[in-house]
């Protein structure tokens, strides 16, 4: 009896380690939203939750648990990457010692602010929590003008890394850092080896990828560290990263043709290490760092054409407002940019940006930024252009209070002597890859004499890790060899089991005959990137065509189609739909008075809308275009256009508080006739001097008897648009008073533009706006 007692009592043993050993491996599996949520609310140390693969819809998850350092409650996919939740969905943190794995957000939105926040309700934050191999794609409110965060962080030590987000196209910060309380400050959160971005443009301000408090909070100690991650195509608005706290670093970040800056906004004492930002010739709004305040470290960051101009120039110190308010602009004083290198970029350094003293008369003192910075030293660095560049450096008001010491240039044989900022010299340098380009090694005469600032030796290292210690020179680069076979590794950033590369498909040339509904459902069949091309002569439309993919519209030969709008009253022959990028070519768009050429939907724009339009006709219709509130065009491209005989133009006018309803609009080689009002007006309402957009161009094209019957007797019309350019235009017997009024503070400029019996072309130098703070 002994003996079977002993053998049964191992057996039970034997089976409990067993089922111990399996709860810890697998933990509780859940199938449906209800097991899910049953499941989080009975966590204790040690649980762990495994969600089975699958798609579900609609559920708000609230994970609050009080786990411990060796004893975490988990949350993860069974299999990272084919756990889905669509629909309303989203997942807010509350506790101690939280873990999340492996989750896929997409095709939906967050019913309430935050997808992952790490917060439940008001008060209950989660501290020490971390969220990993996540996914966020595209999961935006179906309205651009709503206001939400997606990854929210709130209290202490908790992390974000390789994670993948992007795809947000509404209003508001991507990710937000809290300060608000004690319980948020000095906080010490990790945002790490992530991949964000793309974020498209938004047209307005507050489309930030990642903040840190806001200026109601800028006197706080955060200790944020930012590191590590990927940020590609971040392009929602001039700031990429917007840090309003203090004692924040980020450090050895990579910027893809990124359109906007890591802008210290209101904060105190960062540390901006070891970041390379990558442009190209491909758009003049890449941009660098952006420096406001107090006791920043720039150090050991590279920058490849860099192309934007001052608030996006590669290195902007920014003029402050003396005594400003918490959020306003205040004098940068006590910063070191040290060890960075600049190749081919666009005048790399600019001192005093957005000095804006000739504005007194329109602006209050309170937004008079007057002072330049002070106390500031810029050394050890080397500035390299393979073609010169006639302003390195760019001095917007006074330059006095920054020491310069030690920097060099080769600027391609063209010396550069003003303000005694750089010594001109001639560098052998190497280049490693498309963009990395590193001084040869054997030029210490030139390279290895440093200036050894108040508390440099802090800067031990340079941008790939060697020791300046060993082996110091000016640059971001000491040792050739640690650079030598240096390549960006994408899949270091973001979850491993997601890849941001999408399979190019080569596009389908489809054929569409004039039978009714016939090129309605072509279109409709068509994938994103076809090509309709039209054979008869005429196409009558009895209802509009909805445009939802990349697709182009064309004449088969070389005459053009025409296509006649016979729908109803006030709407349009194209129905432009999020993401909706439309192509036409050799087309004669012609209408009933009554209707419009083309418009984005009334509600539920939830991304942009592009239109490319070359060698058409448009005529007889109430607008060609007309924006709606919230809706945005990235692109509207018109060239070699006739636009006639139609009530309105394009009337991109719907927004307020800085916003705007296009980015890019151009009118290359077109022509204008009677068309009576508002034949461009393009609007941004508010001044906010940090929203640099949108940009119109008119060139070569005509106009002619137009703005007949508009009231303002203005024939373009741009009030609060940053960038215009009217360019060898002809205006010929337009009954208006002022062909335009340009603003001529900001980037509005005109040349070449003859006019006759249409009024003139006025530039006012400062115009007061309405005040958006």
């Amino acid at each position: 009896m002994r003996i079977q007692n002993k053998f049964m009592a191992l057996a039970i043993f034997l089976l409990l380690f067993s089922c111990g050993e399996k709860s810890a491996s697998t933990g509780v599996l859940v199938k449906n939203s209800d097991e899910l949520r049953q499941a989080l609310s009975e966590v204790g140390p040690g649980s762990e939750i495994v969600i089975a693969d699958g798609i579900y819809k609609d559920v708000q998850m609230k994970l609050y648990g009080l786990g411990t350092e060796n004893k975490p409650i988990t949350l993860r996919a069974e299999t990272p990457g084919k756990v889905f939740f669509e629909g309303q969905s989203n997942l807010h943190l509350g506790g101690e010692y939280l873990v999340v794995n492996g989750l896929y957000f997409r095709n939906g939105y967050s019913p309430e602010k935050g997808i992952i926040r790490f917060k439940i309700g008001k008060d209950s934050i989660a501290n020490n929590s971390r969220v990993t191999s996540c996914v966020i794609d595209g999961f935006t409110r179906p309205n651009r003008w709503e206001n939400d965060r997606w990854v929210e962080f709130y209290g202490k030590h908790n992390q974000l890394d390789h994670s993948y987000i992007a795809g947000k196209s509404n209003d508001g910060v991507t990710l937000m850092v809290y300060h608000t309380g004690n319980e948020n400050t000095n906080n010490h959160h990790q945002i790490v080896n992530n991949y964000f971005g793309p974020r498209p443009r938004k047209g307005g301000p507050r489309a930030e990828t990642l903040r840190t408090g806001g200026s109601e909070t800028s006197m706080t100690p955060g200790y944020v560290n930012v590191s590590n991650n990927f940020f590609e195509a971040c392009n929602g608005e001039v700031e990429i990263i917007s840090d309003k706290t203090n004692f924040n670093s980020f450090t050895n970040n990579i910027f893809y043709k990124c359109e906007g800056s890591l802008v210290l906004r209101h904060a105190d004492y960062a540390t901006v290490d070891g970041n390379i930002f990558i442009g190209g010739d491909d758009s003049n709004f890449y941009g660098g760092i952006r420096l406001v305040n107090t006791g920043h470290w720039i150090t050991n960051n590279y920058f490849y054409k860099i192309r934007g101009e001052e608030f996006r120039s590669p290195l902007a110190v920014m003029n402050g407002i003396p005594k400003s308010s918490l959020n306003r602009y205040k004098q940068v004083t006590d910063a070191v940019v040290a060890y960075n290198t600049w190749v081919d970029c666009l005048s790399p350094w600019q001192i005093g940006v957005g000095q804006n003293k000739a504005s007194a008369d329109v602006l209050p003192a309170s937004e008079i930024r007057s002072a330049p910075p002070i106390r500031t030293t810029i050394a050890n660095n080397f500035i390299y252009n393979t073609k010169a560049d006639k302003s390195p450096v760019v001095n917007h008001d006074d330059i006095n209070g920054v020491l310069f010491e030690n920097n060099i240039l080769d600027n391609y044989g063209s010396a550069f002597n003003q303000f005694e900022s750089l010594q001109n010299e001639k560098v052998k340098v190497k280049q490693v890859n498309e963009w990395l380009f590193v001084p040869e090694e054997g030029q210490d005469d030139i390279l290895a004499e440093v200036f050894d600032g108040y508390d440099f030796k802090r800067i031990e290292k340079d941008l790939f890790g060697s020791s300046r210690g060993d082996k110091n020179r000016v640059g971001a680069i000491a040792d050739l060899s640690r650079a030598n076979n240096y390549e960006i590794d994408r899949t270091k950033y973001g979850p491993e089991w997601f890849s941001p590369d999408k399979e190019a498909s080569e596009p389908n040339i489809l054929s569409a005959t004039s039978a009714e509904g016939e090129l309605q459902n072509t279109i409709a069949q068509a994938k994103d990137g076809d090509v309709v091309e039209l054979s008869d002569e005429v196409y009558t439309l009895k209802t509009s065509l909805k445009i939802d993919k990349n697709i182009t519209i064309r004449s088969k030969s070389n005459d053009k189609v025409q296509l006649v709008y016979e729908g109803k009253e006030n709407t349009a022959a194209f129905q432009m739909n999020p993401k909706g990028v439309l192509h036409m070519n050799n087309v004669t768009l012609t209408g009933q008075e009554n209707q419009l050429a083309f418009a984005p939907l009334e509600k539920n724009m939830s991304s942009a809308y592009n239109l490319y339009i070359e060698n058409c006709v448009i005529e007889d219709f109430e607008y060609v275009l007309k924006a709606t509130t919230g809706s945005f065009a990235d692109s509207l491209d018109f060239k070699n256009s006739l636009i006639q005989n139609c009530k309105n133009g394009f009337v991109l006018a719907a927004e307020e508080k800085g916003n705007y309803n296009a980015e890019m609009v151009t009118f290359d080689s077109c022509e204008f006739k009677n068309v009576d009002q508002n034949v461009i007006h393009f609007y941004r309402g508010g001044y906010d001097e940090s929203t640099i957009g949108g940009y119109l161009t008119v060139k070569n094209s005509t106009f002619t008897a137009c703005g007949s019957s508009d009231k303002s007797s203005t024939l373009i019309k741009t009030p609060g648009i940053i960038n215009v350019n009217l360019e060898d235009n002809t205006f010929q017997n337009n009954q208006v008073k002022l062909v335009a009024l340009l603003w001529g503070a900001k980037n509005n400029t005109h040349s070449g533009n003859e006019i006759s019996n249409s009024g003139k072309i006025e530039v006012q130098q400062n115009i007061e706006l309405k005040l958006l703070y």
